[in-house]
């Protein structure tokens, strides 16, 4: 027997909106299951109930390990672990190419770079300016083979166990080459970002390539859709303080943006 009570306002209409507890529930989990996250606001106007029933049915849902709750909606659990080949992240491209478009801005003249894994990163290598007299490092072999034909570029690899689903090189050979450099700019790829809980990836080794990242650049740029944004994975690397600047989308609102920033990122430009 369940301890969820109907309200007025959770009557069925007309057009058959689910009106039970049960059946608001399983229209929850399956929004989650498919969209990948659900704002608590538009479930509430759907679902024809206020955004506090609906906060109370998210509360159940997470204690039940169906979904996890974030400010303002909920996220699939399986973001905490899953990790889509960068062969198969095809969506958002239009997005992604102009990310990576806005990020060419940040290259410098001269000096030394660092490109991470990444899709939204890739694109970046494939226009990357080829007049200019740049040391490349990159853990990502496809980015390696990218910009290795351009001959006023030296491209170096970290080296280590190559990760078969990102193509990205990890383990203690690429820790040994991350703590002798040190670059001018780092441009960097994420599986998540939150106010919350900063940055995080599903791949315990991938996270602790990244951690170190951080420190050996002198200007930090992360590359990140709005796909990416109010999502946790399972391993933490870095906070929002660590990062210099955020090249988003305009998928992700403003106010969205406000609270990135208020939570320690120092500057966000939408594209």
């Amino acid at each position: 027997m369940t301890t969820d009570t109907t309200t007025a306002d959770e009557s069925p209409d007309s057009q058959g909106r689910p009106h039970y507890a049960v059946e608001r529930h399983r229209v929850l989990v399956q929004t989650v299951r498919s969209q990948g996250r659900l704002d608590a606001g538009s479930m509430a106007e759907r679902l024809q109930v206020s955004t506090e029933t609906i906060r109370k049915d998210l509360q159940l849902l997470e204690r039940r390990g169906l979904l996890r709750r974030v400010h303002g909606g909920a996220i699939a659990v399986e973001d905490l672990s899953f990790e889509p080949e960068v062969s198969a992240r095809t969506s958002n491209e239009d997005e992604k190419r102009r990310i990576a478009r806005a990020a060419l801005a940040e290259v410098p003249r001269e000096g030394a770079v660092f490109l991470d894994a990444g899709s939204t990163i890739t694109m970046l290598a494939e226009m990357f300016p080829a007049d200019r007299d740049l040391n490349i490092f990159t853990n990502t072999l496809t980015i390696a083979l990218a910009l290795v034909g351009r001959p006023r570029l030296n491209v170096h690899t970290l080296g280590g166990r190559v990760r078969a689903r990102t193509f990205a090189e990890v383990d203690n050979w690429a820790i040994r080459a991350l703590s002798e450099i040190q670059v001018d700019v780092a441009f960097l790829g994420t599986n998540a970002i939150s106010s919350e809980r900063g940055l995080s990836t599903p791949d315990e080794s991938e996270a602790t390539v990244k951690r170190l990242m951080l420190s050996a650049a002198r200007r930090r740029v992360l590359l990140a859709d709005h796909t990416k944004h109010d999502r946790t994975s399972l391993y933490k690397y870095g906070n929002l303080s660590d990062i210099d600047l955020l090249i988003t989308d305009d998928g992700l609102s403003e106010q969205h943006a406000h609270r990135l920033e208020a939570a320690g990122l120092k500057q966000v430009v939408r594209t």
